[in-house]
């Protein structure tokens, strides 16, 4: 039984050995994880300038405006933390 035993654990590790050596090396799984990546990026629609330049001034205007709604609030903030103080105060 010991003997069927040893026989079982070489097996795996003769198996295990095999499948190390059919593993590819580093530069190739370099290589293909880059082919891999180019074919995928060819899939990809890509935007217009048209869009782009839409797309760019959406965004520019939604910063200015999410701006200037937390200036607003950061003034009347300071404004009543400042009357608030005052008042307490004085």
């Amino acid at each position: 039984m010991a003997e069927n035993e040893k026989q079982a654990v070489q097996a795996k590790k003769d198996s295990k050995k095999a499948e190390k050596n059919d593993k590819p090396g580093f530069f190739a799984r370099v290589g293909k994880w880059f082919r891999d990546m180019k074919s995928e990026l060819k899939k990809v629609q890509w935007p217009t300038k048209k869009q782009t330049v839409n797309n760019t001034l959406i965004v520019i205007a939604c910063v200015i405006v999410v701006g200037v709604f937390i200036a607003l609030f950061d003034f009347v903030a300071g404004e009543a933390i400042g009357l608030l103080i005052k008042t307490f105060k004085g």
